[in-house]
């Protein structure tokens, strides 16, 4: 996969939005897994593939671009999304990302699409394709200009209700 697909914060100039959609994803995900068997969430920030991810977002912050994260949740909130939410200060919002949370009951008037995304300087989308179990298939570049406004409006639409993450406590 090329950059721009396969990791599209590291060609954002000015914007990167995603939008998550799912209550869980990769279940092999090994920091997710000692979580759950240990309740802490040790280093998780210094290993592979967070420590990447980590400098991904902090080096686009550092160029000027803002990286906003919403996340569309269930709740009561799965396991996964709890974990997630006690490693968002560590693997997130340290490296500048503003993340935000809207409970799924407070989205059902709004249009979303059907998959989690990432969109790049308002002008390229980039769909993430899961199977049922939450591992990634693959990324989808999309520059139909019907197809980003539609993620744009969607994003904004979501990002006006949703929680700040300080103020966020899981249900």
């Amino acid at each position: 996969m090329t950059a721009a697909l396969d990791n599209p914060v590291s060609t954002a100039a000015r914007s990167a939005c995603h939008l998550e959609l799912r209550d869980a994803y990769d279940p092999a995900n090994t920091a997710y897994s000692a979580w759950l068997e240990t309740g802490t969430h040790p280093a998780v920030a210094d290993r592979p593939p967070w420590a990447a991810w980590h400098r991904t977002v902090a080096d686009a912050v550092a160029r000027g671009v803002h990286v906003r994260r919403a996340r569309v949740i269930g709740e009561p909130v799965s396991s996964y999304i709890r974990w997630e939410w006690e490693v968002t200060p560590i693997l997130n919002t340290s490296a500048g990302e503003d993340v935000r949370w809207l409970p799924r009951r407070r989205a059902t008037d709004l249009a979303l699409p059907s998959t989690d995304y990432w969109l790049i300087d308002g002008q390229r989308v980039v769909f993430a394709h899961f199977s049922g179990d939450g591992k990634l298939i693959e990324h989808e570049g999309v520059e139909d200009s019907a197809v980003v406004k539609m993620c744009a409006e969607a994003f904004d639409a979501v990002w006006r209700r949703a929680i700040p993450h300080d103020q966020y406590r899981p249900a």
